[in-house]
């Protein structure tokens, strides 16, 4: 199967054109006429993915993240990006991004996948775009629904670490004696913390908050950062379900590769 069927079918749940402007999603490296042989998910296509995909028979990888952000000037391998572009041209392996295009979508999105872990109920979007839809429904950023049941803070921070795998997690004061409102951000979401408030929310889950940011909750909103990776790595499972279900006509398969740059000791 040509490559343009897999893109067609991802732009069919994400379309291009709902990424924002700043990004950088589609196809970063091979063209629409090669044959797939092989697609390897990832949240980061950076080279050690590139090798885990040359070690599996993948000529194809499939990200969240793309690799390339901004315009490179250079590709004399000076860097991971470098190093991962010039590898995957080498061994002919597509690369292909699905990032704020796969945030803003509702069905099938990044915070659609955290709203279903979490098992939140009449769920929306919770900063939606002025007079954009795609499939009759809301695009924009993030999140909010409801617990089926409320609980105390102190248990749905257990239950949050359960669900989503976590190891740690960096909160604010718990200002909240019970927790029904939920809103939440894959990645960096504090540019929607005022819309959590005004929406109604007990919990902010998202990442990447600075520490004067913290203060923002102002005894309002529990703020719970549970890291950037750790917000996306089930769109890693969503993508990965969405391609075995639509082909069989070639292997698929889940990276091994944790790919999170930040360790805790």
């Amino acid at each position: 199967m040509q490559l343009h069927k897999l893109v067609t079918y991802l732009n069919t749940i994400a379309p291009s054109h709902l990424q924002e402007d700043y990004d950088n999603a589609g196809l970063i490296t091979g063209h629409d006429g090669m044959e797939i042989k092989g697609v390897l998910v990832c949240l980061d296509a950076i080279e050690a993915v590139i090798d885990e995909a040359i070690a599996l028979g993948c000529n194809v990888v499939v990200a969240h993240h793309p690799i390339v952000f901004r315009g490179l000037k250079k590709l004399n391998g000076a860097n991971y990006i470098e190093r991962t572009i010039i590898k995957a041209i080498k061994n002919d392996i597509a690369i292909f991004a699905i990032h704020t295009n796969l945030d803003n979508v509702f069905a099938h999105g990044v915070n659609t996948k955290i709203a279903e872990k979490l098992k939140l109920q009449n769920t929306s979007i919770l900063q939606p775009k002025p007079n954009v839809t795609y499939g009759d429904t809301p695009v924009g950023a993030g999140m909010i629904g409801h617990l089926e049941n409320p609980m105390s803070p102190d248990y749905f921070l257990e239950y949050l670490k359960d669900r989503m795998e976590l190891s740690t997690i960096k909160h604010t004061y718990l200002c909240k004696t019970t927790i029904s409102k939920v809103a939440v951000c894959g990645g960096s979401g504090c540019f929607l913390l005022n819309t959590a408030k005004k929406q109604g929310a007990d919990v902010f889950i998202s990442s990447d908050f600075k520490y004067h940011e913290y203060f923002d909750a102002d005894n309002e909103i529990i703020i719970a950062d549970i890291g950037h990776f750790e917000s996306e790595k089930f769109t890693i499972d969503l993508l990965y379900d969405l391609i075995i279900n639509k082909f069989s006509t070639f292997a698929t398969h889940c990276t091994k590769i944790v790919t999170n740059p930040i360790k805790f000791f």
